[in-house]
Order: C-alpha cells, then structure tokens, then sequence
C-alpha cells in the first residue's frame, strides 16, 4: 500500500519540463487575452459615457462577442499629413491603420489621432510604382507620390525602432496614393458635404511648420531626425501623371445633379 501511494504521488507531480511550459504559455496566453479584454471593455466604456445604458451595454457586448477580421488585419499604424487637392492652404494631421493587401496594393482608414475617440475622416489606398504606371491618364490625376513625404520625414511610422521603420520606408519612398476624406474636419465638427481628393507634400515649404513641431510635440517624434535617418533612401524618380495639383490645374468632388435610372 505505501509503495502504491508513493507510486501515485510520484505520477501526479512530476510532469516533465515540457508539459510546464506548455502550462507556463497557456496561462500566459489567458491572462493576456485577459487583459485585451479588459482593455477593450475600459475603451468602450470611455468612449460611450453619456450614451444611453442600453446603448452601452449593445457596444460592451458587441466588443466581447463579434470577431472584426478586417480590423484584426490592420498591422501598420502611420501618421503624416494631407492637403486638400484644391487649396494648399488646407492641411490636416492624417492617422493611417493600414493592411498589406496585396503585394502591391495596401489599404487604409484613416482618423484625427490614435484614440479612443478619434473620428474617421477617410480612406487612402497606396499603390506600386508598376501599378501606378499603368493606370489609366484620368485616373492618375487622383494620386500623388509619397517620394517626399517619406524623405522629409514627415511621414512616420510611431512605436516602432528606427531600423524597422527605415526599412519600410525603403519600399514606400516609391508608392502612390489615392486618399479622400469624408469629415473635413479642419472646417467642421460634423461629416458634412461629399468626400474631398487629398493630396501629399512634394518639396520643403508646403507643410507648415506649426502643424509639424505640434504633431512631434503630440507624438514625441523629432522629423528632422527622421529625415537624416533616411537620407541614405535613394531618391525615386516621380512617374508622370502624379501631384496633379503642381501644374497648376487640378481636381476635386462636386456634387451633380442628374436623371435617376429605374
């Protein structure tokens, strides 16, 4: 009987190192899904305060319960800058979440900041060079290059270290982007109107500079040491068809009316 006992107790507690570290990652893994979970539910709480508690609690359980595979997708957070495609005097701060699509096709939303309860203000597809280049006349008008916004600097990847961040900006020096933004929320407190065309920076003295020093201010970022850090990023040459806006001419949503079709 001892011998069995002893047997016994030998079998429940020596499990070998490996089913520990099974054990070990498992508990790591639930106590991390823990605390996702508690984050997303003190998010949700934050931003619905003053909403009906009806309405809360649909939100608190939509978060729980509801898989969002597209947002779940989103892997690159980016900030930069947009003007609006007819007025260089117009210039808004741009917080991109990105996914890599396609090898040559990334898509994005964009918002005001990276908060809680930050507003959507718009969309931004980003395009190859290749592609680009074979995209119809009239529909390269939409788009602008990213070859300045990315050695300037003022382009910027937050939270991530410098040499990763470099070495994604090695292959978006050469993109091309087609952005529009549904709130123009330099103007309004409400979306009104039609999306607006946007467009990038292309050489010094366009972006101003307040709005710069507060976003790195905002950010803890320093653009000129983004942009001597990437000065060894070889300088692409634009493809016809993009910056529209630079000769002088260029284009932008217009509401029209016109005949329904049944």
């Amino acid at each position: 009987m001892t011998l069995t006992q002893g047997t016994h107790r030998s079998r429940g507690s020596g499990r070998g190192p490996a089913a520990s570290i099974g054990i070990g990652v498992a508990a790591g893994m639930t106590a991390a899904a823990g605390l996702l979970f508690g984050r997303k539910v003190a998010t949700i709480s934050k931003v619905g305060k003053g909403h009906p508690l009806k309405h809360r609690a649909l939100d608190l359980a939509a978060g729980a319960m509801q898989s969002k595979y597209p947002l779940d997708a989103m892997s690159t957070y980016l900030n930069g800058f947009h003007m609006y495609a007819d007025d260089m005097g117009r210039q808004v701060e741009a917080t991109h979440f990105c996914i890599h699509l396609q090898h040559d096709l990334h898509q994005c939303v964009i918002f005001d900041r990276n908060a809680p309860d930050a507003r959507l203000i718009g969309i931004e597809y980003i395009i190859s060079e290749e592609r680009f280049r074979g995209l119809p006349e009239d529909e390269k008008r939409l788009w602008h290059s990213h070859h300045y916004e990315v050695k300037s600097g003022i382009l910027t990847a937050p939270g991530i270290p410098d040499l990763a961040e470099h070495a994604y900006f090695e292959d978006l020096v050469t993109t091309y982007g087609k952005t529009f933004h549904t709130w123009q929320y330099d103007r309004d407190d409400f979306p009104y109107g039609i999306p607006q065309l946007m467009m990038g920076f292309t050489a010094d003295g366009q972006a101003s500079d307040e709005m710069i020093q507060a976003r790195d201010d905002s950010l803890g970022l320093s653009t000129s040491g983004k942009r001597e850090n990437r000065a060894d990023i070889p300088m692409p040459d634009v493809a016809p068809g993009a910056n529209a806006w630079e000769s002088g001419r260029t284009v932008q949503t217009r509401i029209e009316e016109t005949d329904f079709k049944r």
